[in-house]
């Protein structure tokens, strides 16, 4: 179930992408055909690297802040 704070929300979606990247990665080992292959470049390869830039993004916005810094 997704939750209300924003971070976490990003992070489940992030976590969703990986997973389904996964299973289609998974799946298409299991497939001896060329869009197999395909698939497992273009679909699952592409939700992997959406997974990773979004959870990624997510961890670098967390620590922003509206003051400035104090040197």
């Amino acid at each position: 179930m997704l939750s209300m704070n924003p971070l976490e929300k990003r992070r489940q979606f992030a976590g969703l992408c990986l997973a389904v990247g996964l299973v289609i990665e998974a799946l298409c080992l299991l497939w001896a055909t060329p869009i197999a292959f395909v698939l497992f470049v273009a679909i699952g390869g592409s939700l992997m690297f959406l997974g990773l830039v979004l959870y990624l993004t997510s961890l670098v916005n967390t620590g922003r802040s509206d003051r400035r810094p104090e040197w």
